[in-house]
């Protein structure tokens, strides 16, 4: 843990005062911008001193060897790295001959801020050249909502005291590398000149540069303009060259006190497997035309508009507690422009924010950001569920290869193709597909979008139920089993009937008999029959959960409980995470929870058990769960306040707000943990708001967290935007438009129409059994602590 930066807290923004050269990479993860088809990280705009590059295009990546100490059969023979796309950021400032840099001279003044209603990243500072020259310099940057394939830069210069001259130079740079990707040498030197040239263009203030990757052999075209204008009497000279790797616009300019020089440089991105390279050059040229008939302006103006239009449905408003109120904007901003401008793509587990996880889409997308999305940005939804379904031969081709029916899904993937080469603690985890299977039933339920679901929900779903009968066995008695699989715990692997996987299977195999009925004419095009969808149905009602009748709790697997527990007390707190300082040998057979697994059933499976279940295994795996992972605290969360262990639900949400702001694993210089940036909005919706979700509609159970005077949401269903609001004694839910909707509140009937509020009492807490304790070490920080603003 490197602690956190110091933001200052406000609302709208996150704003941070000083440069810490040493601690470049974190900053850049969280002032990273992006649209869900390019990021662009917080660099510097004059691009050194710098934590990471990151230009990143959705799905532009680099294949590259996939070493093992021993071969085995199934293993992938490739894996996938995401890569830099040619840079556009970079623009640099000298003065007079001197070049700016915030190690030299004297920086006066620098803060940079991100704008989280108007969607930019502000950068403002004075400098002081060595030789006393002293200039103001302001940018703005964005990634746009409104053009999908354009970041622009906004750049004016001002001389402070007497006159200058200054020096732009404005690049796309090619092939710079990601540092330290892989410490298996074969792999880094395929990754580290990815792009080989095809062609390069320059003219006036423009220019266009077009790679192809080496193995991967997919097209990229990225093309630059700039818009200059000067406040004073002089034309600056305008110039522009270009070379394999690197275009360089350079414009000069005299400046007396006074006047000003004004840059706009407009960047366009395209990649393709198939289109050729005129092509692509062609499509980076006019989305840079089209964007110049904006300019900055109305690039800036479309930004702001789409912003509110998304803020005025599914703003989280808090009282009590501003900094957690910030923290939940920071959150809500990064899952939406994650995914705004998708197309047929995924979110990969940073998402375009850095290179972490090389740049893969994980099961975490579909558990923990589908659902979100779903509720707040459904057309988003619906393409990255119509990516998954475009993998579907791939994934049946995996199927084959591993000797399963139906299709399973990659574990970890850029393409829908596996890159993963750990089979224990990885591609054993099937239960992704039915991760996936259950974001389709969502999705659908939440937005009534039937075309989806004929065109690519129920083919989804007859394929991964497929997989599971293969998957699966009978027992003598009639009992369905999943045996050698791996549940979301990664410190537990290749284990029976994993009680999460076992529930979401269920589910999968239920929501696919339901949707093939129907929808008969499509399933007999999937070669569905009758015979089949009863066998679904059967293996569902057949399918096992273990329970342990001595210790009265589900074990997290079958005969789980009866491992010795992991010898905690024992455990120095230098030695988490601990798959870093113990063998996988150890903690595959021991009682110890690396992420919550169990508790994750309890939440998504919430319906296949009762409050006294939940209550004894909550207890059980609280002091066994040791959250080595940023994907445990917003399950624990919601689990607890579902409990009435409120003080505890809270330090948990504060945990999930703070990963990335605060790094408390350390890792946030690699990218946001986009997943539980989510879950901060799952864990006050869910967790706090009660919301629970299935074919019997929607229900509420809200309570405040302490240290909050009110707390207040939007989501969007069935096409409608439904606004609840918790105080301390009541709630209140206001149906914009649309039809009447039914919910339930604390099991009480409501009935919402459109334009009017429904407010409804709470009724006093109930805390279900004492408040467990987490293992030595591993305790969340407290609310107070965490948040730090006296809350």
């Amino acid at each position: 843990m490197t602690g956190p930066l110091g933001f200052d807290v406000d609302p709208w923004s996150l704003g941070l005062t000083g440069v810490d050269v040493d601690r470049l990479a974190h900053r850049e993860s969280l002032f990273a911008l992006s649209n869900g088809h390019i990021g662009w990280r917080g660099n510097l705009d004059e691009g050194d001193p710098r934590g990471e590059p990151g230009s990143y295009l959705n799905g532009l990546f680099e294949e590259r060897p996939m070493p093992y100490a021993e071969e085995g059969y199934g293993y992938p023979e490739v894996g996938q790295s995401v890569i830099n796309a040619p840079n556009g950021q970079i623009v640099r400032l000298l003065v007079d001959d001197e070049p700016f840099d915030v190690r030299e001279g004297t920086l006066a003044r620098h803060e940079q801020r991100l704008d989280l209603r108007a969607g930019v990243l502000r950068r403002d500072v004075e400098w002081i050249s060595p030789a006393g020259r002293a200039v103001r310099f302001t940018t703005e940057r964005l990634v746009s909502f409104t053009h999908r394939s354009i970041a622009a830069v906004r750049c004016v210069v001002e001389p402070v005291d007497e006159a200058v001259r200054v020096t732009l130079q404005s690049d796309l740079l090619a092939n710079e590398g990601l540092e330290d990707v892989h410490h298996d040498p074969r792999v880094q030197d395929a990754l580290e000149r990815p792009l080989e040239p095809v062609a390069h263009h320059a003219r006036g203030g423009a220019a266009t540069l077009l790679h192809r990757t080496r193995r991967s052999r997919l097209g990229v075209a990225v093309a630059m303009h700039h818009v200059v204008e000067r406040a004073g009497a002089a034309a600056p000279s305008v110039s522009t060259d270009a070379s394999d790797d690197l275009a360089r616009t350079t414009i000069v300019a005299e400046l007396e006190p006074g006047e000003r020089l004004e840059v706009v440089k407009l960047v366009g991105h395209e990649w393709s497997a198939e289109l050729a390279p005129a092509t692509l050059r062609a499509r980076a040229e006019a989305a840079v035309d089209d964007a110049l008939r904006d300019g900055w302006t109305g690039l800036a103006e479309g930004q702001r508009t789409r912003l509110d239009e998304h803020w005025a449905c599914v703003d989280v408003e808090v009282e009590g507690s501003p900094r957690l109120q910030q923290t939940v904007r920071f959150a809500l901003f990064h899952v939406f422009q994650s995914a705004v401008r998708l197309e047929l793509r995924s979110v990969p587990g940073k998402g375009l924010t850095g290179k972490g996880y090389e740049g893969h889409t994980f099961w975490d997308f579909e558990a923990f950001v589908l659902p979100v999305l779903t509720s707040t940005l459904p057309e988003a939804a619906a393409q990255a569920l119509r990516w998954r379904h475009a993998t579907l031969d791939r994934a049946r081709e995996r199927a084959r290869h591993v000797r399963l029916g139906g299709a399973t899904f990659a574990w970890r993937t850029i393409d829908g193709r596996e890159s993963s080469g750990y089979w224990p603690a990885s591609t054993a985890a099937f239960h992704v597909n039915a991760d996936i299977a259950a974001a389709v039933l969502h999705y659908v339920r939440s937005t009534r979008d039937i075309a989806f679901e004929r065109e690519a929900g129920l083919e989804i779903l007859v394929e991964t139920a497929r997989l599971w009968r293969s998957l699966g066995r009978l027992d003598p008695d009639g009992g369905f089993h999943l045996d050698g699989v791996t549940g979301p715990d990664e410190y537990s692997a290749l284990v029976d009937d994993n009680v999460y996987t076992n529930v979401m299977a269920r589910r999968n195999l239920e929501g696919a008999a339901a949707v093939a009925r129907r929808h008969p004419d499509v399933a007999a095009r999937l070669g569905v029959h009758d015979d089949e969808i009863e066998a679904w149905e059967a293996a569902a009602a057949a399918m096992v959960v273990p329970f342990d009748e001595r210790r009265g709790v589900h074990p997290q697997s079958a005969r789980w409980t009866e491992q010795a527990r992991w010898d905690f007390e024992g455990t120095r707190e230098d030695e988490y995470p601990l798959q870093e300082h113990f063998p996988y040998v150890e903690l595959y057979r021991k009682q110890v929870v690396k992420q919550a697994d169990l508790v994750l059933a309890l939440l998504f499976g919430h319906d296949a058990f009762t409050l006294d279940e939940k209550q004894r295994d909550f207890a059980y795996y609280e002091p066994l769960t040791v959250r080595d992972s940023s994907l445990s605290a917003v399950p624990q969360a919601v689990l607890a306040a579902e409990l009435g262990h409120l003080e505890l639900a809270a330090d948990y949400l504060a945990e999930a707000a703070t990963i990335d702001l605060d790094d408390l694993q350390g890792d946030a210089d690699a990218g946001v943990h986009l997943a539980s940036l989510a879950g901060v909005w799952i864990a006050i919706t869910a967790g706090f708001g009660g919301m629970r979700e299935g074919e019997d509609g929607l229900s509420f159970a809200p309570r405040l967290p302490p240290g909050t005077t009110r707390i207040a949401f939007g989501i969007r269903v069935h096409g409608r935007v439904l606004r609840v609001e918790i105080e301390p004694e009541r709630s209140t839910y206001r149906l914009e438009a649309g039809e009447p909707l039914s919910i339930r509140h604390f099991g009480d009937e409501l009935e919402l129409t459109a334009g009017e509020a429904v407010s409804a009492p709470t009724p006093p807490l109930e805390v279900r059994g004492e408040r467990p304790t987490q293992p030595r070490h591993r305790a969340p920080r407290p609310f107070r602590e965490a948040l730090g603003d006296g809350a």
